[in-house]
């Protein structure tokens, strides 16, 4: 690589950190190939990114952004997971980890607040905003159901009463 391809690939990596709504710094050591580009397909399905990176660039990247305060995670074979939804790069890293266990999640950020391993886990539990977002709507929508049900139930006695009064007064 040479100097231009690195300040390239510093920029483009400091725009995406600036960006990112968090940022997950894990240790790949011993993953295959086909692995790493499975890890990558779930994360660019989900919405987010994984790039592997020297770690002095990676550093000299986050210099300058909210998630400054993670350089020390860079040390050793490591790869940096990034998306706009605070929640999609921990979850799926945390998930993928879950099932190879040669991906060691070191530690990330979430705005200026940095996370170690287990702060990266409890953020991968939440509910991504998409899975809050339909909550939301499904409470909303529950009330007015509600509304509706016992508007029409007045309505819908009186005539099962008139109904049965019909019916009695036939057999007679």
């Amino acid at each position: 690589m040479d100097r231009a391809e690195k300040r390239e690939l510093v920029t483009g990596l400091n725009e995406a950190f600036s960006g990112a709504g968090s940022v997950v710094v894990a240790h790949y050591a011993g993953i295959t190939v086909a692995q790493m580009n499975d890890l990558r397909t779930k994360m660019r399905t989900a919405g987010g990114t994984v790039k592997v990176a020297k770690n002095r660039l990676a550093k000299i990247a986050l210099q300058g952004t909210e998630s400054e305060s993670i350089i020390e995670l860079f040390k050793g074979q490591t790869l940096v997971a990034y998306s706009n939804d605070p929640i999609t790069a921990p979850k799926v890293a945390s998930d993928f980890a879950k099932i190879n266990d040669k991906l060691v999640i070191l530690g990330g950020a979430m705005g200026n607040t940095a996370l170690d391993a287990d702060g990266v886990k409890a953020l991968a539990a939440l509910p991504s905003l998409d899975e809050l977002r339909a909550k939301l709507v499904g409470m909303i929508v529950t009330p007015a159901t509600r509304i509706a049900q016992i508007v029409n139930a007045p309505a819908a006695s009186v005539a099962r009463v008139i109904g049965a009064y019909a019916r009695k007064d036939e057999a007679a």
